[in-house]
């Protein structure tokens, strides 16, 4: 990892160093746009070829049935098991308590405002399979649909060697009552919930985390469909904010455990002490060594950095500047800090608050924006997951009150239409 001085950045190179590494999204964007035709075209026969080209099954059917759901579910250990209902029952927790009914509000006698939530009603979840199998995200994107009420929830995640799932999915559709898996991943995944086959329906709103081919999918179907995303959600990324009261091999810890997801993610440190940072590097080249996916880790600690600032505050300007997905503030002085805050898609505080928390059970949802859309996205939510339709009414007293104020409008606005909808109603007994 190289270091930077904060005091030697110019404004430009800060940006430079903010900037994500997209340099292959030209190279993928044909090959995507390629795949999404072909399911567009050729609906269930492309995704039974992709699934032999790129997962190296042959499939004799796209989906999971709940009996088979079941049996594969029957299979999990006690501990992992336990494990994850207690995720479930934490994360359900969290975001149930979003769930919140605005009262009506009267803004002017006789006119009521309000709004009502509905469900967004079929919507397609994405659980990522190529290098890492991950039941948290279905947990994550599963728990808020059910709780906001979705109506038809279709679960997209790509097959293993033997054509199934493996048990920890199983299970987790098991617990959120969802009958059916189908097997495609990647951007083929992605284009068969936006356009539909003979065996996967079409969603309203496409979630949930992958590989550059699949966020880009997830982009060039929200533009040339009516299918919505969740949010842009890449290669996943940490900044790790950290002064003299950190401890070196909890951040190198904390960089590893993101750095391990692939290649691509990214891992920064930005700290007020040179012994720290230095303490850091050393502990990231021993605990490396002993992770079962150190090539990868290795290599995505390659591409990441570490910045050196005088104070905490500075460190944070450049925190906000990056805008990362996952900010940890490796500090006992971090309640300070909070309100300085502006660009981040989950925030974990103090040295005894890791991220992995929150990637599995504290209770808050880990897909969260990368590659800087912190800046305008928010992590996904039971809000994710439902529209807000506004409602009005206007009494006699109220179309009175309103009433001379619109007609204002209206013509000053040129629309004699607009302002006739309201001289009609005033001049008018009863409406006849």
């Amino acid at each position: 990892m190289k270091t930077y001085s904060y005091k030697d950045l110019s404004k430009q190179d800060i940006a430079a160093l903010c900037t994500r590494q997209l340099e292959d999204d030209q190279s993928i964007d044909q090959r995507v746009k390629d795949i999404i035709n072909q399911v567009k075209t050729n609906g269930d026969e492309a995704l039974l070829d992709y699934a032999f080209q790129f997962d190296k099954v042959k499939l004799d059917c796209l989906f999971l049935d709940q009996e088979e759901i079941n049996a594969i579910a029957a299979e999990i250990p006690e501990a992992e098991k336990a494990a994850i209902d207690q995720a479930y029952a934490n994360i359900k927790k969290f975001h149930a308590a979003q769930i919140a009914k605005e009262a009506p509000v009267e803004t002017m006698p006789g006119v009521t405002c309000w709004r009502e939530t509905r469900a967004i009603e079929k919507v397609g979840l994405y659980v990522p399979g190529g290098t890492a199998v991950l039941p948290s995200t279905f947990l994550m994107l599963g728990i808020p649909a059910k709780l906001a009420g979705c109506k038809e929830i279709i679960v997209c995640s790509p097959p293993q060697a033997n054509g199934k799932t493996n048990c920890y999915l199983a299970y987790c559709a098991k617990l959120l009552d969802i009958d059916k898996i189908y097997l495609a991943g990647g951007a083929q995944a992605i284009g068969a919930m936006a356009y539909g086959t003979a065996s996967i329906p079409k969603a309203d709103k496409i979630f949930g985390p992958g590989n550059r081919y699949v966020t880009y999918a997830k982009q060039l179907v929200q533009a040339t469909t009516l299918t919505a995303i969740d949010m842009p959600a890449g290669p996943s990324e940490v900044l790790v904010l950290a002064d003299e009261t950190a401890n070196p091999a909890y951040i190198a810890s904390d960089l590893l455990a993101q750095a391990e997801h692939g290649t691509d993610s990214q891992a920064i440190l930005v700290c007020t002490s040179s012994q720290i940072i230095d303490q850091t590097l050393q502990e990231i080249a021993r605990q490396l060594e002993a992770l079962p996916r150190k090539d990868i880790a290795a290599k995505a600690i390659a591409n990441s950095y570490t910045v050196k600032t005088d104070t905490l505050a500075e460190g944070m300007s450049f925190s906000n500047t990056y805008a990362p997905e996952h900010l940890i503030l490796a500090t006992d002085h971090f309640q300070a800090l909070i309100p300085q805050i502006s660009n981040a898609g989950s925030v974990f505080l103090g040295n005894l608050t890791p991220e992995s928390a929150g990637d599995y059970a504290s209770g808050t949802n880990h897909t969260l924006p990368t590659s800087g859309f912190a800046k305008a996205y928010s992590g996904v939510s039971i809000d994710s997951f439902v529209k807000k339709i506004t409602f009005q009414h206007i009494s006699p007293e109220g179309l009175n009150q309103i009433g001379k104020t619109v007609e204002v409008l209206a013509a000053a606005e040129g629309l004699q239409a607009h302002k006739n909808a309201i001289t009609i109603r005033l001049t008018t007994k009863d409406g006849y």
